[in-house]
């Protein structure tokens, strides 16, 4: 009885030092993010993409430009760090070029609903300063379209992929950037350039299908104005 009886104190004290230790962590964070200058901002942005899809077996390509537009809110603590979250509408997809048949043309626009969060770091001036992104990045696809010149004169090598709509709609990677900010009487205006690449595939990748890689990398300027709304 002695024993089981000491090896339950022995929890009951370990418990309580981690509990201890849990409440007085949260305790400094809370003070941290109390005590700490933050502000607010909330705005739009919109540019341009270029994407492709890497296959294996390898499909020749080129960059498909497309738009994008979007939602930005972020919230900086103190004066280099911050977060930003990000709901944007962007197309991308793939351009397929042939060197045999240089009119051949096909291509496949994917419309995605994008939710990148990205850790905010800035530096330089109070009017003017650089900053960079860097987070991961979920989306959805809402749609896919397609064009294709010369009708059915295909050429010849990888088409199976033409015959096939996207299988995962949910796509995920990691997304960075960096750009330069001006703050003005009227809000921020800031130009970024991006680099996304997609961790999922868009086909099935598994050992019975044709591709074992089907995956989305997309490079992007964007335009981005901010209105701050609360400070402290």
């Amino acid at each position: 009885m002695i024993i089981p009886f000491l090896l339950f104190q022995m929890k009951l004290k370990t418990y309580i030092i981690i509990l201890s230790f849990a409440m007085m962590t949260f305790d400094i964070t809370a003070q941290i993010i109390i005590t700490t200058p933050y502000e607010f901002f909330a705005g739009v942005s919109g540019g341009t993409t270029f994407s492709s899809v890497t296959f294996n077996p390898r499909v020749p390509q080129e960059t498909l430009s497309g738009s994008t537009l979007g939602l930005t809110g972020r919230m900086t603590m103190g004066k280099n760090v911050g977060l930003q979250l990000e709901l944007n509408y962007v197309q991308q997809g793939w351009n397929e070029v042939y060197e045999a048949m240089p009119e051949y043309r096909y291509s496949r626009r994917l419309d995605y609903l994008q939710l990148p969060f990205y850790t905010h770091v800035r530096f330089g001036g109070k009017k003017v300063n650089g900053f960079i992104h860097a987070g991961p990045q979920i989306g959805y696809l809402l749609g896919e379209s397609t064009t294709e010149s010369q009708g059915e004169n295909k050429p010849g090598g990888i088409n199976t992929q033409h015959d096939m709509s996207v299988e995962n709609k949910l796509e995920w990677g990691i997304s960075g950037g960096v750009g330069i900010e001006i703050r003005t009487g009227i809000g921020c205006f800031s130009l970024e350039g991006r680099y996304y690449y997609s961790f999922g595939d868009i086909y099935s990748t598994q050992r019975k299908d044709y591709f074992s890689k089907a995956s989305s990398q997309v490079i992007s300027a964007k335009i981005t104005y901010l209105i701050p709304f609360r400070q402290r």
